[in-house]
């Protein structure tokens, strides 16, 4: 019998099984069985999991470790990490063990040679459509509230440098730590000198705190953030951000995700968790089929040859593929702006 392909599993978010994010495997399998009863793999893949409580709520070292455990158990290609942080601590990890890693968090800087990256949300991205919907809406002034962390910075940055852009001005920004629980003396600085729209940005555990902030001030005009806002299908988080607008990953009009959610009997309650893991799953199934050798550099050269696959994330169009140099997945139009109305996501 053949060796299995074997594809490793990096979990930042949990120091142990199951954790967030334990569903990947279900995704990175429904895509390879595919391929191996369409015959265009043709052995058995084999997946091995390692975890590292990550940034913010862990270490570094954490991920460092999980990464290297991957490593030393002969993966041909590791998925993960899913935090933006985390990826900038793998990023250099993959080029120094030559081992094709497909992250799936937010930042451009988790991208090398060796590093490719489906993007969940954007923190480059994110921010320029976040900037353009406000100025859409009349807004003039925006005040921001973001993590003290690489995240909400670089949030932060691409969203001053768009607002200068378009005439939008971003009138005041506080920081708040990503474990926030309270954000009143935050939210009140700013609403204070006279704004038109609040901003969150950051990784969203400090969400909650800044949309409860606002509401016991009683702010009624615009609210904003990032794909943080993605946490509200959880009911609890959900609650605490309703009538926020957000950025989301998935599309009512996308017929790739429609096709699934048909398939799998998957009603949208489940939010882009299907979209981006089907998404991911084809990348590496693809890969492996076209991989010109079962060897991590044959997995580097497979994942460069995946072109224009229709992508379950965004709007309707946008397509997934790599290339040489070119290690972002997803391409077109794939944030989609949304708002939370009574528990359910509204696309807007």
């Amino acid at each position: 019998m053949a060796a299995p392909f074997r594809v490793g599993i990096l979990n930042d978010m949990s120091d142990g099984p199951p954790g967030p994010g334990a569903n990947l495997e279900t995704w990175l399998r429904l895509a390879a069985d595919d391929l191996i009863k369409a015959c265009r793999i043709d052995r058995d893949v084999e997946f091995v999991h390692s975890w590292g409580l990550g940034l913010p709520s862990g270490t570094a070292a954490a991920v460092e470790r999980a990464f290297a455990a991957l490593v030393d158990q002969d993966v041909l290609v590791i998925v993960g990490p899913a935090i933006g942080d985390d990826a900038r601590v793998a990023t250099p990890l993959a080029d120094h063990y030559r081992v094709p890693t497909i992250n799936w968090a937010g930042t451009e800087l988790g991208r090398s040679e060796y590093m490719f990256h489906l993007q969940v949300g954007s923190h480059e991205d994110e921010s320029i459509v976040i900037a353009r919907h406000l100025a859409a809406t009349g807004a003039g002034r925006v005040g921001v509230v973001h993590d003290r962390s690489p995240i909400g910075r670089r949030h932060l940055s691409f969203l001053v440098d768009e607002a200068e852009a378009i005439g939008l001005r971003v009138a005041a920004s506080v920081s708040i730590s990503p474990i926030a629980q309270h954000a009143d003396a935050q939210v009140h600085s700013l609403l204070d000198i006279g704004i038109d729209a609040l901003v969150y940005l950051g990784l969203g555990l400090a969400a909650p705190a800044v949309a409860l902030a606002a509401s016991q001030l009683a702010w009624q005009g615009p609210r904003m953030m990032n794909t943080a806002g993605m946490r509200g299908y959880v009911p609890e988080f959900g609650d605490a951000i309703d009538g926020w607008t957000y950025i989301d990953m998935h599309s009512d009009g996308n017929t790739t995700l429609a096709a699934l959610r048909r398939r799998m009997n998957i009603g949208p309650e489940r939010g882009a968790g299907p979209a981006y893991g089907y998404d991911m799953g084809r990348l590496v199934a693809e890969a492996l089929a076209r991989a010109p050798e079962r060897t991590r550099e044959g997995l580097k050269a497979g994942l460069e040859q995946v072109k224009w696959l229709p992508a379950a994330e965004g709007l309707e169009g946008t397509l997934l593929g790599f290339g040489h140099r070119d290690r972002g997945a997803l391409h077109g139009r794939y944030l989609v702006v949304r708002q939370w109305r009574g528990r359910t996501s509204v696309e807007v």
